[in-house]
């Protein structure tokens, strides 16, 4: 069996503190830069039509022509992912 013991018993305490130091900035590094996942939110199409401020059968023409992709349970309610939603908005050029 392979242990996974470092011994430090030769090294000086100074000699710590650098590699210390890289540590405790990669951690803080990490602390920065990670982001936890939030759950998926999942819109109706009423929650998208006030969302977007259209009609329902606009989002109903949106989901036919794939500018939506809609998501759904045995087929009797529709839902829409809220970041695929905000997604399909596309910048216009002036």
């Amino acid at each position: 069996m392979q242990s996974n013991i470092t011994q430090l018993h030769s090294l000086e305490p100074h000699q710590l503190i650098n590699p210390l130091e890289e540590i405790k900035i990669q951690i803080e590094n990490l602390k920065k830069e990670f982001q936890p996942k939030a759950p998926t939110e999942y819109l109706t199409r009423q929650d998208v039509s006030e969302l977007l401020k259209v009609n329902l059968s606009t989002v109903h023409n949106w989901t036919k022509n794939g500018t939506l992709i809609s998501y759904g349970i045995g087929g009797s309610r529709i839902y829409y992912k809220r970041s695929e939603v905000e997604e399909a908005l596309v910048k216009l050029e002036k």
